[in-house]
This record gives C-alpha cells, sequence and structure tokens, in this order.
C-alpha cells in the first residue's frame, strides 16, 4: 500500500451508518480527522435515525441522512449512492464496510478509501486497510485511521449542546421536580433481552441509594413503545422515582443527562450519551463485553463475571447473568460514581 501519512486531503466523507451510539462513539475520530486536517472539510453518510448525534458538530461540514423510506426504490438509491460517491473526496473513511458503504465506495474516484482488514470479498473497493486496536469502541474506530498520522489518546465521545437546550433542560428539571446534580438518570429499556436487567433489579437498586441518599430523585428514561418498563421500575421502587409524560428526543435527553448526577443503565445509546456530556456513568452488562466502556474513573461497567460473559448472543434459555446479579452487587460501584458529582 502507498504510504499516506503525508496526505494533505481537502475533503473527507466518513461512513458511520448506525447504530444512534454507535455514530455517537465516532465522533472522536471527527475531531482527530479535523485536528489533523484543519483546511478539509468532513462530510458524514449516516442513517436519518443519527442526525441528533450530529447536529451542531463543529467538525462536520456536511451529513448524507440516508432515508430510507425515500431510497425504497432500488434504482433511486444507487442513483443517490452514486451522487455521494462522486462528491469530489480525496479521502474516505469507512468503519462499517455495510453495503450501503460500498456502494458509495464503488461509484467514488477517491484516490484513498480507507477501512479496516476486512475479508477479501471486501478489499476490491478500498485501497488501503489498518489493523485495529481492540478496547474501549471509540478508540477502536480510531485506530483505523493510524495511517493518516492519526493516534487516539483518550478522547471521549462529545456531544455538542447549545444554550437552547440547555435552558430547556432547566425547564424540564423544574416542571419534573429535580434538581441539578441531585437525580440520577436511569435507562431500564433494551430491546434484546440478553442486555436489559430486570426491573424489580432496577428498582431495588433505587431504593439501596435512597437509603443512602433520601434527597435523591431517579428520572426514568424511556423511547418509543418503551414507557411501560419505565412505569413499572417506577411502581417498584416507590418514592422518589419519575416517569416523565414527556419522552425525551435524542438532544433533550443529552441536556437533561448533562445535569444528572449519574447515569445508570444498559449497555445502550444512552450510556453514551451519558459519557458525551461527561455525567459519570453505570452500565449493566449481560450478553456485551466491556469494549463499550471507556477507561475512566468517570464511567463503569459492572456484570455478574460468570464464565459465559460477553457471549453476545440474543437468547438465552436462563439469563442467569442478569436474574442473578443483585442491585447490592453494584451499589458500592453506583456510590462510588455519584460522589463525582454529588457534593
Amino acid at each position: 500500500m502507498k504510504d499516506i501519512s503525508n496526505l494533505h486531503p481537502k475533503k473527507i466523507l466518513v461512513c458511520q451508518l448506525r447504530q444512534i451510539g454507535d455514530v455517537l462513539l465516532a465522533t472522536p475520530s471527527l475531531q482527530l480527522l479535523k485536528e489533523r486536517f484543519p483546511d478539509a472539510e468532513i462530510h458524514l453518510l449516516t442513517e436519518k435515525k443519527c442526525l441528533p448525534v450530529v447536529e451542531n458538530n463543529p467538525h462536520v461540514s456536511h451529513v448524507w441522512a440516508i432515508d430510507k423510506n425515500k431510497l425504497r426504490n432500488p434504482l433511486t438509491a444507487l442513483l443517490w449512492y452514486r451522487k455521494v460517491g462522486r462528491g469530489g473526496y480525496d479521502l474516505i473513511v469507512d468503519f462499517q464496510r455495510l453495503p450501503r458503504c460500498r456502494y458509495v465506495v464503488m461509484f467514488s474516484d477517491a484516490p484513498v478509501k480507507l477501512t479496516q482488514y476486512t475479508a477479501w470479498y471486501n478489499r476490491i473497493f478500498y485501497t488501503h486497510f489498518s489493523d485495529v486496536i481492540y478496547g474501549y469502541a471509540a478508540g477502536l474506530k480510531a485506530s483505523i485511521l493510524r495511517p493518516l498520522g492519526i493516534h487516539w489518546n483518550g478522547e471521549l465521545p462529545k456531544l455538542y449542546l447549545t444554550e437552547d437546550e440547555r435552558a430547556w433542560a432547566a425547564e424540564f428539571l423544574r416542571a419534573e421536580g429535580l434538581t441539578e446534580n441531585r437525580f440520577v438518570t436511569i435507562d431500564p429499556s433494551h430491546r434484546r433481552i440478553t442486555r436489559k436487567w430486570p426491573e424489580r433489579h432496577y428498582a431495588g437498586l433505587i431504593k439501596l441509594m435512597r437509603e443512602r441518599h433520601p434527597e435523591l430523585k431517579f428520572l426514568i428514561l424511556y423511547g418509543p413503545g418503551e414507557i411501560g418498563v419505565a412505569r413499572k421500575v417506577a411502581e417498584l421502587a416507590g418514592e422518589g422515582a419519575v416517569v416523565s409524560e414527556t419522552m425525551l428526543t435524542l438532544r433533550q435527553m443529552g441536556a437533561v443527562m448533562e445535569r444528572a448526577a449519574l447515569h445508570v443503565g444498559n449497555c445502550s445509546a444512552p450510556r453514551h450519551f451519558a459519557v458525551a456530556v461527561d455525567t459519570p456513568s453505570l452500565a449493566i452488562h449481560g450478553a456485551t463485553g466491556f469494549g463499550w466502556c471507556p477507561k475512566s474513573e468517570r464511567h463503569s461497567s459492572v456484570d455478574k463475571g460468570l464464565p459465559c460473559r460477553s457471549c453476545n448472543k440474543n437468547t438465552c434459555p436462563t439469563l442467569e447473568c442478569l436474574e442473578t446479579f443483585l442491585p447490592e452487587e453494584c451499589l458500592d460501584e453506583a456510590l462510588r460514581l455519584l460522589a463525582f458529582k454529588l457534593k
């Protein structure tokens, strides 16, 4: 492969289609690319649902948002991907190598098309490859940039909130009876059962934390179709648990989480939002590994520690790692993290 450590691109396309948390985990790479090539335009190819994650991001000049509803027709879709690919890019960085990414790469005449080492049938689409450094997911993505002379130094995801969004969050807290740095956000939902700590355990942890800090309140987060889970946790937890009638948008959630003392939840996107707004976080893991957790005193992941840990399966006959992992086993870590902002 030709050495590209002295490349000077003027227009860069980064491909990270999904999921919401993964796009947020790509923001350190966007930052590093802009720092390495300050005069370059950086464009992002992603799915429409992920747009809020990069809204107001100063490192991104343009976002190509894939709207699945508008691209249902195969010919329409191919023409759109061709338009993206023919955008005059000097460098394409593909973090996913999904078919839709490959369409764009195929149509592009960019002289450098960089991705991680991949299966033989993908290699014809790219010009340069990089080994990845396994560990925290944001660092893994950034490690693909090493042939460009870019090295990850622990940069974390970041959500760029506006002052209007912060003002909205302050009013929301007032309306819900919450006080800045005196409440914890709880994310008890997950679409995969092997990654969802039971509602009764979240309720149990809330009760235990309130025994130590009676003034604390707990805002139970939920997304579309998840309010039932949130209400069940609140019902089991009793006093101090709050379920708002307002379902927060992604950016509203981020603005609210920024004012929380701690975030506790499953291994899912809200955890990454907590990291991105610098609120301490505790993730309860089932099937997923700890690669989703930054190596930071302010963020921690816990699990039962069974031999089958990090199985990454979507089904399990026992769910032992979640069912038998009791609130008492993670209380001390939750209290340690709480101390960063609860003064």
